[in-house]
């Protein structure tokens, strides 16, 4: 007997066409296989994050702590960044304040990540504080003079404090550069050698702005290149041009009637018709400041995302202040 056959051949490539439509729709949504898959990294501060991305290219998802507009002294992270953290296989610390605070809560919310200290070797200047005349000199382990230690200095939130604004330094940068270009080659050694190539056009480039910063300053007189800035985040950054910061804030608060109006003769004396603030803090006194000297108040941002547009555009207003 003949049997009856349920499906015509039409009907069969119907049926598997269907079937190719519904695995298309579908491969979205399936896990990455390892060859597309991304190294999942947190990072602490978005100029990290943008060396992050320089070096590891299109072979890293880079998530960062602190949002743009926070301050890294008091910033909490949100619960959903601490619930992320459990996809993380990298983390990348700099030293910021909120670390110290809150790195036990950030190592436990993911045992099995790897946590790199990429500041882990500077040798790091103490806070510069309003009062500083008379200070000792020393060389730190960079070969520049630095503020010795051991004075009564604050860095606002713990009275003796080191400065960590360590990546405004393009060598130290560059250092902390080549420490994440090594923990990237380690986590996915399959990219170790694309790692090295992005590292080393970096470092190139790095090189190039160290040498362009050096000559916007260098017809400056010595004399001349003092600058007056709210949050002193600039320590590592003047050390390296021979410029010297003149912080408004005092123990890592507005300063005082007495403290304000010292600052103010203290601009006028040395000529400062700029001064400098940080989107992270509030603007009051410097504001009054610079009505005081009839300046202008300058935006210079220690935490942007292109590090080195934002260096560039920092050493050009600095330049400029000094020739008011």
């Amino acid at each position: 007997m003949r049997r009856h056959s349920y499906f015509t051949i039409p009907a069969l490539r119907a049926v598997a066409l269907a079937a190719v439509f519904a695995l298309s729709a579908l491969l979205p949504l399936m896990p990455a296989t390892a060859q597309a898959a991304k190294l999942p990294v947190v990072v602490s501060i978005v100029p990290l994050q943008y060396f992050v991305e320089r070096i590891g290219g299109e072979f890293v998802d880079v998530s960062v702590m602190v949002q743009p507009g926070a301050s890294p002294a008091t910033y909490e992270p949100k619960p959903r960044q601490m619930a992320a953290l459990s996809d993380a296989q990298l983390y990348f610390a700099i030293g910021v304040p909120f670390e110290e605070a809150w790195m036990p809560r950030i190592q436990a919310a993911n045992p099995s990540m790897k946590v790199v200290n990429v500041d882990k070797g500077i040798h790091k200047l103490p806070m510069a504080e309003h009062h500083h005349e008379g200070e000792a000199k020393h060389e730190d382990a960079q070969g520049h003079g630095q503020e010795a230690p051991g004075h009564d200095m604050h860095d606002g939130h713990d009275h003796g404090g080191l400065d960590p604004h360590v990546w405004l330094s393009p060598m130290l940068m560059k250092h902390m550069a080549d420490t994440v270009r090594k923990e990237l080659g380690r986590a996915d050694a399959e990219h170790a050698t694309i790692f090295r190539t992005n590292y080393a056009e970096l470092e190139k480039e790095i090189d190039a702005l160290d040498r362009e910063l050096m000559d916007i300053f260098e017809a400056i007189p010595q004399e001349k290149r003092v600058f007056m800035v709210f949050h002193p985040s600039w320590g590592y950054f003047a050390m390296n041009y021979s410029l010297k910061q003149v912080p408004i804030e005092y123990e890592g608060k507005e300063p005082t009637p007495r403290i304000l109006k010292e600052l103010m003769e203290e601009a006028a004396e040395l000529n400062i018709r700029t001064i400098f603030v940080q989107p992270q803090f509030a603007r009051k006194s410097a504001e009054a400041i610079a009505t005081h000297i009839k300046g202008t108040v300058v935006v210079a941002d220690p935490l942007a995302y292109d590090w080195f547009a934002n260096l560039r555009d920092v050493a050009k207003n600095l330049a400029a202040s000094f020739s008011k």
